[in-house]
């Protein structure tokens, strides 16, 4: 078992990466606004399943090349390093989309239509693999027990914090989207901020050692 303090660093990395923008935030954003959020939960449930997918690949994946190649730890790190500091030029660069800018001109799906689309819009989407693959590695240690043990307690706990996190963006999506557009200047807040806590994590990642 991961110690709570570890999981606890793990959870607010998680925490701060969800809400990081993307194609899941982007399409429950959509959808939830667009055709409500009966629409938005159901969109919900499939992104949900897409992480369980990855979660199950990688944390077998991971188990076979932590165990085989043990200089895997620095490539995977290197990564990680990498996708955070992408990420937090992502959130500042000029002319960034505003997520809560949608198009409502758009039909209503079906309940089976709106499940697959949440499901493949996270399993296609290559920087969840990535996430899980570069940044799972550095809370993974081989005296807390079996790496795939660890690696589904991880991903266990990253899908709690994804759909705590997600639940209440489908639940107050219209509003939050109403408050931003008559609030700019928060966007650019949220924006910075984001950008500097992934950057935090980006240094921590790279200076960290494996045990």
């Amino acid at each position: 078992m991961i110690p709570l303090h570890e999981l606890s660093f793990f959870i607010l990395a998680a925490l701060i990466l969800v809400i990081s923008p993307g194609p899941n935030m982007i399409y429950l954003i959509s959808k939830s606004i667009t055709q409500g959020k009966k629409s938005g939960f159901i969109s919900l449930t499939g992104v949900v399943c897409g992480f369980l997918f990855h979660i199950i690949m990688v944390s077998f994946g991971l188990t076979a090349v932590l165990l085989a190649v043990p200089f895997a730890y620095t490539i995977l790190k290197t990564l990680g390093t990498i996708y955070l500091l992408y990420l937090a030029y992502q959130a500042i660069k000029p002319n960034s989309k505003n997520i809560f800018d949608v198009d409502k001109n758009t039909s209503y799906d079906s309940p089976k239509k709106l499940f697959t689309v949440g499901f493949l819009t996270n399993v296609l989407n290559p920087k969840v693999a990535v996430f899980y693959l570069s940044f799972f590695p550095q809370f993974i240690k081989p005296e807390y027990g079996s790496v795939l043990t660890q690696s589904l307690e991880l991903g266990v706990v990253q899908v709690l914090v994804s759909f705590s996190v997600n639940f209440l963006i489908v639940l107050t999506a219209s509003r939050v989207a109403l408050f931003f557009s008559n609030n700019p200047a928060w966007i650019k807040v949220q924006k910075w901020f984001m950008a500097s806590v992934l950057t935090y994590l980006a240094i921590r990642m790279a200076f960290s050692k494996a045990k």
